[in-house]
């Protein structure tokens, strides 16, 4: 038989928990006249058989049939007032939950005309804080018959519904501002963000109290992440290889000297990307008919000029790096030549 309870309470501070049922197994017995102490901070919800009876305030209380009009449903007159009756109550906390961290585990790509690519891919981190609104709601549609829920349950839920918002706000500040002027509006953005986000959060009984933009920034891995999102056309991602090449080569020891001394004469990774955006454009214009590569691409063989031509660096880099054993050649005489497949298996690593 379960047991029965006079006092219902839940002293505890709520620190990282939301809600907390009594009892936390089985079904509690309650008598007409058991008192009833809700805590600061905490709302106390009556269940029976999965419907809600009442919810208590701050208080001491004593339960009845007047401020639980629905006992009268579940008990009846026939039965005497000191019956006890199943239930289960739900303590919620009602404090505000403050610094709650948020990060964008993938980067959230943005627009960016006439700067670099033309697309940005942003990365951004900070808090938030929210409070329950309507605890019936709360219990009712997220709860349900846990015995304790607390902030590990809802945090993956909250964030994924604000990144959301913050994912929309960005692509339509983006169409108005650059990707640098957007870094300036932090403040404007997180009060887009919490104005998109409040009605997804009043839908399960919360309210977004704030949401504060500490970090946002461009990805580091902006260039390799497009690449892998398929989002480079075939001209800008052979010039990505070569700056991966080069960078490869800059940080071996044993090896590729000569590109790294090309990399240090100006031929950094950022000016490849540049470079890559105008070989885009310019990729259906015809080549020149003397020196470079020919329109129709990479030929079979040619000279560590015409290579150096489609790497886009000093021809005595490209003979460092064969002579570093990193770029394999065929030595006629004084003269080196070079095959399509031994540059496409040197710009692949």
């Amino acid at each position: 038989m379960a047991r029965i309870f006079d006092v219902i309470e839940y002293p505890n501070e709520m620190t990282d928990e939301i809600v907390h049922r009594f009892p936390e197994k089985g079904i509690g017995d309650y008598r007409i006249g058991s008192q009833v102490i809700v805590r600061e901070a905490q709302n106390a919800v009556f269940f029976r058989d999965g419907n809600a009876l009442d919810v208590f305030g701050p208080g001491r209380h004593t339960i009845a049939t007047a401020n639980i009009p629905l006992l009268i449903d579940f008990i009846g007159k026939a039965f005497n007032e000191r019956t006890p009756f199943p239930a289960e109550v739900y303590f919620v906390s009602m404090k505000e939950f403050a610094n709650v961290k948020w990060g964008t585990p993938q980067p959230i790509i943005v627009r960016n005309p006439g700067m670099g690519l033309g697309v940005a891919l942003l990365q951004g981190f900070g808090t938030y804080s929210f409070q329950v609104s309507d605890p019936q709601q709360f219990v009712t549609q997220i709860v349900g018959t846990q015995e304790s829920y607390g902030m590990d349950d809802i945090q993956g839920r909250l964030r994924t519904m604000l990144l959301s918002k913050l994912q929309d706000i960005l692509g339509e500040t983006a169409a108005k501002n650059s990707v640098p002027e957007m870094i300036g509006l932090t403040e404007e953005l997180g009060a887009g963000v919490r104005a998109k986000a409040q009605d997804d959060f009043a839908a399960i009984g919360l309210t977004l109290k704030s949401f504060y933009i500490g970090n946002l920034k461009p990805s580091s891995k902006s260039a390799q992440e497009l690449r892998d999102m398929g989002m480079l056309d075939m001209a800008t991602y052979t010039q990505l290889q070569a700056a991966d090449a080069m960078r490869d080569a800059a940080q071996n020891p044993s090896g590729g000297a000569g590109l790294t001394a090309g990399i240090g004469a100006g031929m950094g990774v950022g000016q490849a990307l540049q470079q890559a955006v105008s070989s885009a454009s310019s990729a259906q214009k015809p080549a020149a008919t003397s020196g470079g590569a020919p329109a129709g691409g990479i030929p079979s063989v040619m000279t560590p000029s015409e290579a150096a031509a489609i790497l886009k660096v000093a021809e005595e880099d490209v003979v460092a790096a064969i002579e570093a054993g990193d770029l394999k050649a065929k030595k006629l005489g004084k003269a080196y030549r070079i095959s399509k497949s031994s540059l496409e298996k040197f710009l692949n690593g």
